[in-house]
């Protein structure tokens, strides 16, 4: 079965009004819920060009509205915090949801962030396995003592833990090759890319799978993608409205510097055509297309759980809801 949930972009511009927003993603969210939708994800930046809500203080406001989907921070910049604030944040979230909390971590790309931080860039992968090990043991463990690299705990008793048992699972979002052994090795299930061609991402998944076969690791059965989706009801609409919200969206990404973390089979989305974007990268349709595609990713890459990305920077919140009444409709039954 192939799952979709569904991502709340909350990157605003500086003049909006940002409770009017707010309060259309809640609509997004409940409608969601209403039609079957398996997740609702806030993505992390910070000191972006406008506005920007966090996730996990509006997950915690969305938790009573979400039904029984499971709320994903995607992705927490885990390099940029210390572990025990992560561990306590993320174990009141699943508490009061009732134990739907995904962690969803990676390791960020904006120099922005990592400058504004006092991070040194360099140290991000080894800053993210370290607050992961000293993560899970604070959710595992009755008594931790850590003395690492980066961070130290002196000898405590811990009482505040997930509701989830032994912990949530862990999705590690991975861009680069290299993310993806990290999250062979590290993580319960893989967070692929959004921006990468298919193909791209059909060669991570296999490295994926090998890494964990030779850890002696089981293959979960679960993998998951970030995806691009704009659906209208035809495919003359789709292309004609689509076109100019795909086109600002990934310049927006270019600028940020995600480009430059991609394998080179996938670092050229800035200079690529409205076709070729759609072709390999970003699904935009009918109905009818949208199923062929992700159909398409699950075949070919093994991705079960989809959180599609429905709200681009300027679109309008009728937009949005269309897109979940398509594919609530139309898509996700046809998936099922």
């Amino acid at each position: 079965m192939i799952k979709l949930g569904i991502f709340l972009n909350t990157n605003y511009e500086a003049d909006e009004n940002v409770v009017a927003r707010f309060r259309e993603a809640v609509e997004q969210v409940r409608l969601a819920r209403d039609y079957g939708f398996s997740s609702v994800c806030v993505g992390q930046h910070f000191l972006t060009e406008g506005q920007k809500l966090q996730p996990i203080p509006l997950l915690s406001r969305l938790a009573t509205e979400s039904g029984d989907m499971r709320l994903l921070p995607g992705i927490l910049l885990l390099p940029l915090f210390n572990p025990v604030y992560v561990a306590e944040e993320l174990a009141t979230l699943d508490v009061l949801s009732g134990g739907r909390v995904l962690f969803g971590i990676g390791v960020g790309y904006r120099d922005v962030e990592f400058e504004a931080f006092g991070v040194r860039k360099s140290d991000r992968a080894g800053r993210l396995e370290e607050s992961l090990e000293v993560i899970k043991r604070l959710w595992t463990e009755d008594e931790v003592a850590f003395e690492g690299r980066f961070f130290r705990i002196p000898k405590v008793e811990v009482h505040t833990r997930p509701l989830q048992r032994p912990h949530p699972p862990i999705w590690v979002a991975a861009q680069a090759d290299a993310g993806v052994r990290r999250a062979a090795r590290v993580g319960d299930v893989l967070f692929l890319n959004p921006q990468a061609r298919i193909s791209t991402l059909r060669d991570q998944a296999e490295l994926y799978r090998r890494i964990r076969r030779e850890l002696g690791r089981p293959i979960p059965d679960e993998m998951a993608c970030h995806k691009e989706v704009f659906i209208a009801p035809d495919m003359d609409t789709a292309l004609r409205e689509g076109k100019p919200f795909v086109e600002g969206k990934l310049r927006m990404y270019a600028r940020w510097g995600q480009a430059r973390e991609l394998p080179a089979t996938s670092a050229g989305f800035a200079d690529e055509g409205f076709d070729d974007l759609r072709r390999d990268r970003v699904i935009v349709g009918d109905p009818e297309h949208c199923i062929a595609e992700f159909r398409r990713y699950h075949d070919e890459v093994g991705i079960t759980h989809f959180s599609c990305v429905l709200n681009w920077p300027g679109m309008q919140n009728w937009q949005v809801i269309r897109s979940i009444q398509l594919l609530g409709e139309r898509v996700l039954p046809a998936l099922r």
